[in-house]
């Protein structure tokens, strides 16, 4: 697996894999990870920059929504065995 690219964003961490014609789309948030795996041949001939395109903000926000979520499940589950 090799790292394509990285993309700065704010509010978490976006890192672009490449491994078995697939990119991976790594999302990052403190001790959280979401991940997304795409087949070169979905593309319609794009590559990396059709994949970019893909992680518009709208995007993006459902991502971090999706981190509160996670946080709060996990939080949820930890504090259950607290007691």
């Amino acid at each position: 697996m090799r790292v394509i690219a990285e993309l700065p964003h704010p509010d978490c961490k976006i890192t672009l894999f490449q491994m078995n014609q697939k990119y991976i789309i790594k999302f990052e948030q403190g001790n959280l990870e979401q991940s997304y795996k795409l087949a070169e041949l979905d593309l319609t001939g794009g590559g990396v920059n059709e994949v970019f395109q893909i992680l518009d903000e709208e995007f993006i926000k459902t991502v971090t929504d999706r981190f509160k979520l996670m946080r709060g499940d996990f939080s949820a589950a930890y504090n259950r065995q607290q007691y």
